[in-house]
């Protein structure tokens, strides 16, 4: 064996040493599950029985035709993904923006914006959960304001900006830190250039930042735009899909249908449309924001 082959082979070992681990740990965990679950959405199985009977299309078909919660759940799913996803990226642009300045104190306020981010979304449920009930009636005492007196989890009409700000308020860190990383790409020499042409502040960021930017605003949308497709925790902890079935969302109906009344088979097939529709969703945003990217 020559010299070079024998190094190519080693390359090879030492590739296929970090590599191959990684890939059966993946194989194992995601790709053989989510193939058994598409087997199962065909099947009637309550998750326990350790035969199956095979149905055919007859899960898809109660889906789409007969079951109104799964396209009501469809519904507020879309609502707070919507609702999410827009004020989250304005709102952590802005920040972003704000705090790439030479703002006093800027990395204590990037710290406590983020901190939010590192607890979990059922802790983060159950804290607001109290807030919005002992929280608001012990600030109703202090102050007298109305506002505090509202049913923020019991109002239909309410619950779901209650849910929409809580998602915010956990999320927000997590995009304005990237929105900040994109933000330090710019060449300042551009800026610079285009002071000295005269250009306002607005015309700076909408003419030079914004498109420069774009690969931060690419991947911000997809996460939360998937995130917000994929959201459970915090409506599990929070709301438990209530009032009534106000705000539960796909993930939850799917638990419900799998976990709860046992039609195991049922929910993997809700499982697998909620797979296709995060996927056929997220390659479209992705492209086409993707052809607004700029290179310098």
């Amino acid at each position: 064996m020559t010299p070079r082959a024998r190094k190519q082979m080693n390359r090879a070992m030492v590739f296929g040493f970090f590599t191959v681990p990684a890939l059966l740990a993946i194989l194992i965990s995601v790709e053989i599950p989510f193939i058994m679950s598409v087997v199962s959405s065909f099947t009637k199985w309550n998750g326990l029985d350790r035969v199956q009977t095979f149905i055919g299309l007859a899960n898809y078909k109660e889906l789409f035709l007969d079951d109104l919660d799964m396209w009501k759940a469809f519904g507020f799913t879309l609502r707070l993904t919507i609702g999410s996803v827009v004020i989250t990226n304005l709102l952590a642009l802005l920040l972003a923006v704000i705090l790439d300045s030479n703002l006093v104190g800027r990395n204590a306020l990037r710290a406590a914006f983020y901190v939010p981010n590192i607890i979990s979304l059922i802790i983060i449920g159950y804290i607001w959960r109290f807030i919005f009930s002992a929280g608001f009636e012990s600030f109703f005492q202090k102050t007298g304001l109305p506002f505090f007196m509202f049913s923020w989890l019991g109002d239909v009409k309410l619950v779901y900006f209650s849910v929409l700000m809580v998602s915010i308020w956990h999320s927000l860190g997590f995009y304005l830190v990237v929105y900040i990383a994109g933000l330090q790409t710019v060449p300042r020499d551009l800026i610079e250039a285009s002071m000295i042409d005269g250009a306002n502040r607005v015309k700076r960021f909408f003419r030079i930042t914004l498109p420069l930017i774009m690969p931060a605003v690419t991947v911000s949308v997809f996460h939360s735009l998937s995130n917000g497709l994929k959201a459970f925790d915090v409506i599990f902890s929070l709301t438990n899909g209530g009032p009534g079935n106000t705000t539960t969302t796909i993930a939850l109906d799917i638990y419900r249908t799998a976990f709860v009344i046992n039609r195991f088979g049922y929910g993997t097939a809700k499982s697998v449309i909620l797979f296709l529709m995060i996927l056929v969703l997220s390659i479209f945003q992705v492209r086409m924001f993707k052809q607004r990217e700029v290179e310098v």
